[in-house]
């Protein structure tokens, strides 16, 4: 099976929400819907589902187009961010829910819900009702209501984002293995770019309605078409500053001149805008390196493994990444390191032209 959006537009009250996106989603995949807020990740999960109608073009499930079937005539189940499940039914209950509903024998309820269960570790709650679960068990019944129904894609609005730090990991290094055993089609929205990695395939990312490059998850972190990719794919997010490269050097805004070696020096002459993420800058304390910056220090925040340093210079703000507990108090002036290997650098249309060969 494969589900397509063929040129799909969607406007609401003419204004665009789905800005003509085509798109193939087949068997056994997982696609991750990455952008920030508003990107459009759930307008697209509505079309794919049919909920709504796109206002222009097609959407197509085995070459068939389907654009005005009902969303109860598809093969579709959707898990939501806020968990719904039926309060005065049991787990086993709100599981079987939808298998009851297509009149499925007691035998085949009883299996499915049982396989269901032992994979999203619920059979011993089996018995209880949502409100004596807590805020992950009650996400785990939603997700194997959603498998138990057998259905070619399921879509998953952002389902981790209300549980807390715990959960979220628990049930992220879960879905894997789910997505694998069950051989549907999966699209995951999230506004998270560690989770997209974490949950691997392929990402689609998104911004304001469009889709500005898909591809293996890794491949589209490790090698963003664009500035704006980029950006969606980076979190702390990504720093920036302009150069201009003549004659063998280049000219960072700010005042600062270097050598342009690393991936500078097979650039042509002209304006490019250089773009590192948090773990690409690094940090030292009265130490000069080759291409070195003054900062400020505005603030420092502590995980306990990792330190995230954000600093101030001229017009631009960056953040590092230091593992360990790092105290720099604010208004504390360091150097701001970076090595013209580990950079992306982009044209003045914000389209990659040069990035590390390896991260």
């Amino acid at each position: 099976m494969s589900v397509s959006l063929d040129h799909v537009v969607r406007a609401v009250d003419g204004v665009p929400t789905i800005r003509d996106v085509s798109l193939t989603l087949d068997r056994g995949t997982l696609s991750v819907l990455l952008g920030p807020t508003l990107s459009g990740k759930t307008s697209l999960m509505r079309l794919l589902a049919g909920l709504d109608k796109p206002t222009t073009g097609r959407v197509l499930v085995d070459g068939k187009d389907v654009t005005g079937i009902d969303v109860r005539q598809r093969s579709v189940a959707m898990v939501y961010q806020q968990f719904i499940n039926y309060p005065s039914l049991t787990v086993y209950e709100n599981i079987a829910s939808p298998l009851r509903v297509q009149g499925r024998p007691k035998a085949e309820i009883e299996k499915r819900v049982g396989e269901a269960a032992q994979l999203l570790k619920l059979e011993p709650y089996l018995n209880r009702t949502p409100l004596q679960l807590s805020g992950g068990q009650q996400q785990r019944t939603a997700i194997a209501r959603a498998l138990v129904k057998g259905a070619d894609l399921v879509l998953l609005d952002e389902p981790l984002a209300n549980l807390d730090y715990k959960l979220r990991e628990e049930l992220r290094a879960e879905l894997p293995r789910i997505f694998e055993a069950s051989g549907a089609i999966f699209v995951y929205a999230t506004t998270e770019p560690s989770e997209a990695l974490l949950l691997g395939g392929n990402t689609v990312c998104m911004w304001e309605g469009q889709v500005l490059q898909v591809g293996d998850t890794a491949r589209v972190y490790r090698r963003p078409d664009t500035l704006r990719v980029a950006q969606v794919f980076s979190d702390p997010p990504l720093n920036v500053v302009g150069i201009e490269k003549q004659n063998g050097s280049v000219q960072y805004a700010g005042g600062v001149k270097a050598p342009a070696s690393g991936l500078y020096a097979a650039l042509g002459d002209g304006a490019y805008r250089v773009g590192f993420r948090a773990h690409q800058l690094e940090v030292a304390n009265g130490i000069a390196g080759r291409h070195a910056f003054s900062a400020t220090v505005t603030v420092t925040e502590i995980t306990g493994s990792e330190s995230f340093v954000h600093l101030h210079r001229g017009d631009s703000n960056w953040v590092a990444v230091l593992h360990g507990v790092h105290e720099f108090p604010p208004g504390h002036v360091l150097d701001a390191v970076l090595d013209p290997d580990n950079v992306f650098v982009f044209d003045a249309a914000g389209r990659l032209v040069a990035a590390p060969g390896a991260m």
